[in-house]
């Protein structure tokens, strides 16, 4: 039986793991599909825009309804504050990230080039945790609307009544299904999708104008009333500017625009440094998102305020979640109306697909870099079952529920943008671009307080947020303790003094003694040396070479060394080298001298004075502490055969 299973269980590792190397290693992550060896050169970018813009447009199946909600008869006015917001705001402000960051990292990578040690990882994490929330609720929202849509259908009210949260779960299945078969197929469905809803908007926008305009009293009904709910136009743009915040949802496109960036055909010439031609394509797909975006926000918003009853927008109301699916049957029959519901249901279900591209993109970019996830989590498949598996309970546990997860998306989505807005206002500056850094500084304020008030009015957002902030930080945390002795070294270069040291030692008997500089003075290498041959019993005869370690970023998880050789006092040789971990750093330059030269090197340490579980947090933490244990161990785990590891020596 184990002979028979073996080979499937291979296969299926195999499949599960595709495209593991291409993941998180400084590269722009990638899909199986679109890996270098399969050929993929990217996809056009109205293309890519269809994909986010499952995201982005899908949101007209619930924005009208929840623009009614929060603004009543300003809906319309609130809607053009948000476009403004979108157009002068938002969107020059990612298409300056689309620049600056054109593999797809977006606003995070640009704050995290900007902090550095702990601090700059704990802040990436925390910025992960609201991209997590703003990307997985999308897909579970999303989902829930569209099993809104489906169950209050005329004709399928009554069959599918109470099946709520089993028909979003069975969505989200499906979804993670598409991604585990292959991105590229994703893409097919999003352009299809949007494609079909766009032209299905435009008829039952065309024709809620043509009412509008046959009906003249509904707009002298409309305006007439708004005066003498509000009195004077100021008062009318005040009170937009103050539920504006709750119409954010409409700018849920943007960090997904950018998260989907490396799937955008660049030019010929382009390099992974400089790949002009992405860029210039991401820019015209967020401008062209942005505007269709817009002018559907404003004629929707009209059309539903002036032709839906208010109570109907109200929670069991007919168009509560679903205003235009309301006005598609109301003004075009139920046939359209349910043809218009397919749509709706389709391009809400599949807008989780590019808020999953988002997340397949963030999350094996930063955790496995900063050795904070197994590696199985640079593939693409692994993470679609785990990010599935989450949006399972995040369901359950809204009981689907669109209205109770909606605090929780508008958090994400403006704290996402209040962090790129940060960040390009910090790169405009230190390109000393004033008039940029003014205007950028302009819309940080904007977003900074439209988030304050979104958290202030709905914090169960941001408690939703703290828990994937949280879970985020401490399953980081537990993976980089598991892997606490992984060898991290990526590749490692000797200069010419370097390699002439260890050539040299390497003809006797490699020795090598692990020294922490202080004074570097003669007296600190001849007391060490005189040291390590009293405590180790050798002779006099014997030669040694200095390893000194300094440590750079101790919250690195990966990186290569250089490794440089001084003679200090005109006899002592000091191979120096700069890493985030001694230890680490240490057993990688024994196996390479092993591997280069054939011979067993042998290292000689002092036992470190202090509490052993104190030295173990410092290695944990600082890269130092108890460096012999950690050394060796280091050396157990990255070579099993005893006979070929690296001898190591404590006196």
């Amino acid at each position: 039986m184990s002979t028979t299973n073996a080979p499937r269980t291979g296969r299926m590792r195999t499949w599960m793991l595709e495209g593991l190397s291409d993941m998180g290693k400084g590269k722009p992550s990638r899909p199986v599909e679109s890996s270098p060896e399969a050929g993929h050169k990217g996809q056009r970018w109205w293309r890519v825009m269809c994909l986010t813009g499952v995201d982005y447009f899908s949101t007209l199946g619930y924005q009208p309804g929840i623009a009614a909600l929060a603004a009543g008869l300003l809906s319309p006015v609130a809607t053009v504050v948000l476009v403004i917001v979108t157009l002068a705001g938002a969107l020059p402000v990612y298409r300056r990230v689309a620049e600056e960051s054109p593999h797809g990292e977006g606003s995070i990578a640009m704050l995290s080039r900007l902090l550095s040690f702990w601090k700059g990882k704990l802040f990436v994490l925390t910025l992960l945790g609201f991209a997590a929330t703003d990307f997985l609720i999308t897909i579970t929202l999303s989902a829930a609307d569209a099993s809104t849509h489906l169950v209050e259908n005329p004709h399928l009210a009554e069959a599918l009544h109470d099946k709520q949260v089993l028909i979003t779960m069975i969505l989200i299945a499906l979804l993670g299904a598409v991604f585990l078969k292959g991105f590229l197929e994703a893409i097919g469905v999003a352009v299809a999708l949007v494609g079909v809803y766009l032209a299905l908007n435009a008829v039952v926008v065309v024709t809620g104008l043509w009412h509008v305009a046959t009906e003249g009293h509904v707009v002298t009904d409309w305006s007439t009333a708004l005066t003498a709910e509000h009195g004077n136009v100021f008062a009318m743009i005040g009170v937009a500017l103050l539920v504006f915040p709750k119409l954010a949802l409409g700018l849920s496109g943007f960090e997904t625009g950018v998260a989907v960036m490396p799937h955008v055909e660049g030019d010929p010439g382009d390099t992974e440094e400089k790949p002009t031609g992405r860029i210039r394509g991401t820019k015209r797909l967020l401008t062209t998102a942005a505007l269709i975006m817009s002018v559907f926000l404003i004629c929707t918003s009209f059309i539903t305020t002036v032709l839906i009853p208010h109570k109907e927008f109200e929670s069991g109301g007919e168009a509560n979640g679903r205003a235009l699916a309301y006005l598609a049957h109301e003004y075009l029959g139920n046939a359209f109306g349910t043809i218009y519901d397919v749509s709706t249901i389709a391009i809400l279900w599949f807008a989780g697909a590019s808020a999953m591209a988002g997340l397949l993109n963030l999350m094996p970019r930063y955790l496995p870099k900063y050795g904070m996830a197994p590696h199985w989590a640079r593939a693409v498949r692994p993470m679609v079952i785990v990010f599935t598996l989450v949006a399972f309970l995040v369901t359950w546990i809204f009981d689907a529920d669109v209205d109770a997860q909606g605090g929780a998306y508008a958090t994400g989505v403006l704290v996402l943008i209040c962090s790129a807005a940060i960040a390009v206002t910090i790169a405009a500056r230190k390109a000393s671009q004033r008039g940029w850094t003014i205007g950028f500084g302009v819309i940080s304020a904007v977003f900074l307080y439209t988030t304050v008030v979104n958290v202030i009015e709905r914090p169960d957002g941001v408690k939703i947020g703290a828990c994937f902030i949280v879970g985020i930080i401490l399953i980081s945390l537990l993976s980089r303790l598991g892997r606490a002795f992984e060898l991290r070294v990526t590749h490692i270069e000797l200069d010419e003094t370097a390699e002439r040291f260890v050539q040299d030692i390497s003809r006797r008997t490699a020795r090598f003694i692990a020294n922490e500089p202080d004074n570097r003075d003669a007296a600190e290498y001849r007391d060490k040396i005189e040291q390590i041959r009293a405590d180790n019993d050798l002779p006099t005869s014997e030669d040694f070479v200095f390893a000194e370690v300094t440590v750079a970023d101790p919250s690195e998880f990966e990186a290569g060394l250089t490794v440089r050789g001084e003679v200090l006092h005109g006899r002592y040789r000091v191979l120096t080298i700069e890493s985030s971990s001694v230890p680490n750093a240490l057993a990688a330059l024994l196996l390479h001298v092993r591997d280069t030269t054939g011979t067993r090197p042998h290292i000689y340490f002092e036992w470190t004075e202090g509490n052993p579980f104190t030295n173990f947090l410092r290695f944990f933490l600082l890269g130092q502490g108890e460096v012999a244990p950690v050394t060796r161990e280091v050396l157990r785990e990255a070579e099993a055969d005893r006979n070929r590891r690296p001898r190591v020596h404590v006196g």
